[in-house]
């Protein structure tokens, strides 16, 4: 049986998809470029452009060719086509920008909020962030990608308060939070595994398929990456090490969070690392700071080891406030090396990863959304 021709609705839309996959990545582009780019012919995307136009999701620019020969017009994707809200929820405040399909950003907030502001004050430095970047962008907030620095219940958005966990925002619901200002889906994960998905993309992983990312900042985290992509667990908690036993300063078995109250650099009345004192201390020469960074370098490696154990690993990337000082770094390599199954140990690159992190996914899902208005069950209702 011979097998069945593709619909001339479906071949459409291809071309279409193809037309705007490519103005996402030249901004600008005649006809006759986007030929050259997809090997598709000049009068098929010809008539694309013009579907696309009369569907108000191509424009013409106004711009022409110069030079010899026939003038090119160009054309790019409209501007009313939306934006996505990009969010980080953190102990420093919500930190939110409107992206585009093209990646750019059109506008940034930062509300300020503290380490024990609550879910109702987090929700609402959220919605207010979305409703005042609504009012920065042409068209719609589409989507929703947000960064937390608290697990995150894989199945609802919403995140969850775990023990000793030093920012407390409870049960805090994004996706409700935003439901006012943006009017398609909205995706939650937590901070360490954007991070460690901004790495991958374009920091010190790129290309690395399976690898561990440890968070050592004002909390304690880790994502792990296997097969390219990050495991989130029946709940959405793989990484939360913070209660993982470990050897205290002197020898004792003890959750690694406790560790630091050991060591008395945790914020007064807080479970939160002081970050501030910490970076001093391991910067610093002297007796106090050597046996402070052994003390976290093994406490740092039974961590290490257990990761290893289970995810196998081909590198370990220290990222956060504290864990990618230098000399910090160095001291987790020392300790980690010699053990059964070591793996390399490098210091994350990027700055704000959780945030670049989401800001990718948000432009990727984005342009899924304005591809998916081309297919034929869109355009007719169905």
């Amino acid at each position: 049986m011979a097998p069945r021709k593709p619909s001339l609705e479906l071949l459409r839309a291809l071309t279409d998809e193809n037309v705007l996959r490519s103005l996402m990545a030249d901004r600008r582009l005649t006809r006759a470029e986007i030929s050259a780019r997809t090997g598709i012919s000049k009068p098929t995307i010809s008539d694309s452009v013009q579907r696309l136009s009369e569907a108000g999701l191509v424009v013409d620019t106004g711009e022409r060719t110069t030079g010899r020969g026939r003038t090119g017009t160009y054309y790019s994707l409209a501007p009313q086509l939306g934006a996505a809200l990009v969010a980080s929820i953190s102990p420093h405040g919500v930190d939110a920008e409107a992206v585009d399909a093209l990646g750019t950003v059109q506008g940034q907030v930062h509300i300020p909020l503290g380490v024990d502001a609550g879910p109702r004050r987090a929700a609402e430095a959220l919605a207010d962030a979305a409703r005042r970047l609504a009012g920065q962008v042409s068209g719609e907030l589409r989507l929703a990608v947000v960064s937390a620095a608290d697990p995150v219940d894989r199945s609802t958005g919403r995140l969850v308060h775990l023990p000793d966990a030093p920012f407390l925002v409870g049960d805090l619901d994004p996706p409700a939070a935003l439901a006012a200002s943006v009017t398609g889906p909205v995706i939650v994960d937590n901070d360490v595994n954007w991070a460690a998905r901004a790495e991958r993309h374009s920091g010190c992983a790129v290309g690395v398929d399976d690898f561990v990312y440890l968070h050592l900042g004002e909390g304690l985290g880790c994502a792990v990456v296997n097969d390219g992509a990050v495991r989130r667990g029946h709940h959405g908690f793989v990484g939360e090490i913070a209660h993982l036993c470990t050897a205290g300063p002197d020898g004792t078995a003890m959750p690694f969070t406790e560790v630091f109250a050991a060591l008395d650099l945790r914020r007064p009345a807080s479970t939160a690392i002081d970050v501030t004192a910490l970076r001093t201390l391991l910067a610093a020469d002297g007796e106090q700071a050597d046996h402070t960074r052994t003390v976290l370098a093994r406490a740092i490696g039974a961590v290490l080891a257990a990761a290893v154990s289970l995810a196998d690993p081909r590198m370990i990337v220290i990222g956060g406030a504290w864990g990618s000082c230098p000399r910090m770094v160095a001291a987790i390599d020392e300790h980690f090396s010699p053990t059964p199954r070591p793996a390399p140990v490098t210091a994350a690159v990027l700055t704000s990863p959780e945030l670049a992190g989401a800001r990718a996914r948000a432009v990727e899902e984005l342009r899924m959304l304005i591809v998916e208005s081309t297919r034929p069950a869109d355009r007719d209702g169905s």
